[in-house]
């Protein structure tokens, strides 16, 4: 019931009008902005209102979508006229067991998509799915469940909270590691994860997101890039 709620009453809103799902998921179009992408995303809660708020100031436009509009109203407000655009990147935040059936019901629109998925699965909360992430890594099985997507692991290591005080903080930035199959989509992502305060870490393909999901050694680090690569064992 959960999730058919999530899904149905779902809704789309811009800086003064409220749009359907669908919309957040237009075809990819050519940058504009100054070359600034327009991201949609699908959950506008802690992780994914503070995240897209971060974009905006950066001079991105975001569109925000949430199961409770009427939440997003002072949001939309305070971001301004930069908060109403049509996403070619989709920042997916929900809760995981909600990404079966967003595969099943969207799989056209998102086809194609560089997704970002910040998404974390809790065997209390998500049940069977979260079993899959156990045995085979979160990556793979976010791939599974959103095919033809361009998938990028990225923003799910931290609270909202340590992302939203340690933005932009002097140098060295705070790490946020990133893994995925298409380098083209990996670079977008590393760009977007500058963009919002932090730097980057690629740790490799989606088989390797492993290394960062819930209870892995790279899950909540708080550190610099240096240090974080020194934890996974990767090259400076």
């Amino acid at each position: 019931m959960m999730l058919e709620n999530f899904l149905n009453r779902r809704t789309v809103l811009t800086a003064g009008s409220a749009l359907l799902f669908g919309a957040a998921l237009s075809p990819l179009r050519a940058q504009t902005n100054g070359g600034k992408l327009p991201i949609g995303t699908i959950g506008a809660g802690r992780i994914g209102s503070t995240i897209g708020g971060l974009w905006v100031k950066s001079g991105h436009k975001v569109l925000f979508s949430s199961r409770h509009p009427e939440e997003l109203k002072d949001l939309v407000a305070g971001l301004g006229p930069l908060a109403q655009a049509f996403g070619d990147v989709v920042l997916l935040t929900v809760p995981y067991g909600a990404l079966p059936q967003i595969g099943r019901d969207y799989t056209t629109q998102l086809k194609g998509k560089i997704v970002l998925d910040t998404c974390n699965a809790a065997s209390a909360r998500d049940g069977a799915v979260a079993d899959e992430v156990e045995a085979n890594g979160i990556g793979l099985i976010s791939q599974k469940y959103l095919p033809g997507t361009r998938l990028v692991r990225a923003f799910n290591t931290m609270s909202y909270k340590i992302f939203a005080s340690e933005a932009n903080r002097p140098d060295p930035k705070l790490a946020v590691p990133i893994a995925g199959d298409d380098q083209d989509a990996v670079r977008v992502a590393a760009a977007l994860v500058r963009d919002a305060g932090f730097d980057p870490v690629v740790v490799g393909k989606l088989a390797d997101a492993k290394l960062f999901q819930r209870g892995g050694p790279g899950y909540g680090q708080q550190v610099s890039a240096a240090e974080l690569k020194q934890k996974l064992s990767l090259p400076q």
